[in-house]
């Protein structure tokens, strides 16, 4: 089945919030929507071309705006999204009332701030300039092997791990480096990375494979892609009984690179937000 459009995926958004007790980052939000859906894993994790984002990724992202501004649910900074009052008794919407309700409120603004963005139609709305994200996954992407392993060391080293080492042998089951990272000065854990340079999905097999490999020689494992993990990648990196593997997805790598500088450099700018008053004018 081809991914729903927007408004298509407004009662699934609900469904999902509902059933993860109200709230969910947006990771668990789209795992529950693709379980709802029962959506396969090319379909689900599919990116849209020359972007950061998956097709389903950018179609949530405006299902969850068109409900936040029916007032349904909210969103914090920490990218947690929640049901309001009014979401926590609504357990499904019209769709057509939904768009009619907020494009009343689009046309509106946009009588006042002619600037103002506009709505999707039932196609998928084309920008027409990449965001930091889509540039910096371009640049990723077309690094080396060895570039991007480097890349890795250095982003470990900025990150408090110490004796990051870059081995990359061929046959070494995947194995890219290993480091040490102390907790608290107090507690030191071995941890053996590998480096997938990805534009796509990284699956339970891989790691599985980087687990065997590992086996006996660390305390934990870290993979880091420009990809996404897929969720048996997920639940296999967790598993009860199996050795610990913490994983870095292309979105979080790139907010970890915006974070410690590398490669980024962020202009902030005071920018005026202008809003105009006709009532004010009517009354003169």
């Amino acid at each position: 089945m081809a991914i729903p459009k927007y408004d298509k995926l407004f009662n699934p958004v609900l469904r999902a919030l509902h059933a993860l007790g109200g709230s969910a980052t947006n990771r668990e939000l789209e795992d529950k929507v693709i379980e709802i859906l029962q959506l396969p894993e090319e379909e689900a994790y599919e990116r849209l071309e020359g972007k950061s984002q998956t097709r389903l990724n950018y179609r949530t992202a405006w299902a969850k705006s068109y409900l936040k501004k029916h007032g349904l649910v909210d969103n914090t900074e920490r990218g947690v999204w929640a049901l309001t009052a009014k979401g926590q008794k609504t357990s499904e919407v019209d769709p057509g009332d939904v768009k009619a309700t907020v494009r009343i409120e689009f046309a509106n603004k946009k009588r006042v701030n002619p600037s103002q963005d506009e709505v999707p139609e039932d196609e998928d709305v084309a920008a027409d300039d990449l965001s930091w994200q889509d540039k910096l996954l371009s640049v990723l992407t077309e690094m080396t092997p060895d570039a991007f392993e480097r890349l890795s060391q250095r982003l470990l080293r900025e990150a408090g791990f110490n004796q990051v080492e870059v081995t990359g042998r061929s046959g070494d089951g995947g194995i890219d480096g290993h480091g040490v990272v102390k907790l608290q000065g107090l507690l030191s854990f071995h941890v053996y990375f590998q480096c997938k340079r990805y534009r796509n999905t990284v699956g339970s097999s891989v790691v599985r494979d980087f687990r065997g490999a590992m086996m006996g020689r660390a305390d934990k494992g870290l993979i880091i892609t420009t990809g996404t993990f897929t969720r048996d990648a997920i639940a296999e990196a967790t598993r009860d009984g199996a050795t610990p593997i913490d994983l870095i997805d292309g979105p979080e790598l790139m907010v970890r690179l915006k974070d410690l500088g590398l490669g980024i450099t962020v202009s902030k700018r005071i920018v005026e937000d202008i809003e105009i008053d006709p009532e004010w004018f009517q009354a003169i």
